[in-house]
């Protein structure tokens, strides 16, 4: 317990937190809107993978960390529409689409980093650079609350005011309201006009921009290089945020923070006498937890 107390307890715990964060609340962000409009983005994981693999290319070959971030924004936005064409207008089963689209990723992502730079593993090889960390003025003269706060990186502070531009999205403007109904009720948004599918597309492209950064931010944010599989999970991780935060952004970036304390600390207890198997389990199991007490919960309320 006192090992556990000293590595949570600690300014860099917290600076951690924030850092591995960062890709859970784009993703669970991107989940939130396209679940409003009545889809279930399984696909978020393979659109991170293929996003972080695009960035470090487009960095390395075309001018930097901000045109590798315009470039993996647009393989996002590509890979959302196409998994839309296919599970939409197409009619093929989402669910079967998404899984192929991730298992494609996969393998694909390794296929092209090996034919680039001879490598199954990581793009080491190529100088891909990194997008910049900020200091916030004042704040990072603060004892502890600036060693927790500053110097993140550029995205870190992107995916919290995301936060607040879903919501204003969503909540306060025409298109979030078309995308609410496409979910809640798409005859009524039918009947009025709007089309259905074109709204869904809308949704997934925006879905597309924000997994696009969060798969930005693993290769050229969190690291400065690709390596097979890098999401690990995330974008799960970040559909089960979205789940557990009742598919709104503030929930679902709550939820997003406590599977981030989950994989902060795994991170912190690398260090220690722990299982270095049982660490490395713990951001799934707080998953698989915390999945299982909101399903109790909603049975609960669904029986009063």
């Amino acid at each position: 317990m006192k090992t556990l107390v000293k590595v949570i307890f600690t300014s860099s715990f917290f600076y951690s937190l924030i850092r591995v964060a960062t890709p859970l609340v784009l993703a669970s962000l991107g989940a939130v809107i396209t679940s409003n409009a009545g889809i279930t983005n399984i696909g978020i994981e393979g659109i991170m993978l293929i996003s972080a693999l695009a960035g470090v290319f487009a960095s390395a070959f075309l001018g930097g960390p901000w045109v590798g971030l315009l470039v993996a924004i647009l393989v996002g936005v590509i890979c959302s529409l196409l998994i839309g064409y296919v599970s939409m207008s197409l009619k093929a089963d989402s669910v079967l689409t998404c899984i192929a689209f991730n298992t494609m990723a996969v393998g694909g992502t390794v296929y092209f980093m090996y034919a680039v730079v001879k490598d199954k593993g990581t793009t080491l090889a190529l100088d891909s650079g990194k997008l910049p960390s900020i200091p916030i003025p004042i704040i990072e003269e603060i004892p502890v609350l600036g060693k927790i706060l500053s110097n993140h990186n550029i995205l870190s502070y992107v995916s919290f005011f995301m936060v607040f531009v879903v919501y204003i999205l969503l909540y306060k403007t025409p298109l979030g309201l078309r995308i609410r109904s496409a979910g809640k009720d798409p005859k009524a948004l039918s009947s009025v006009g709007v089309s259905l599918l074109k709204t869904r597309y809308i949704a997934l492209a925006i879905s597309g921009v924000l997994g696009g950064i969060a798969g930005a931010f693993m290769s050229m944010g969190y690291v400065t290089w690709f390596s097979k599989n890098m999401t690990a999970g995330r974008g799960f991780i970040a559909l089960a945020a979205d789940a557990m935060g009742n598919s709104t952004p503030i929930g679902a970036t709550m939820a997003s923070l406590l599977f981030a304390v989950a994989e902060a600390l795994s991170y912190g207890l690398q260090v220690t006498t722990f299982p270095p198997e049982l660490v490395q389990m713990l951001p799934y199991m707080a998953t698989i937890v915390g999945l299982i007490l909101y399903s109790i919960k909603r049975n609960a309320d669904k029986a009063k």
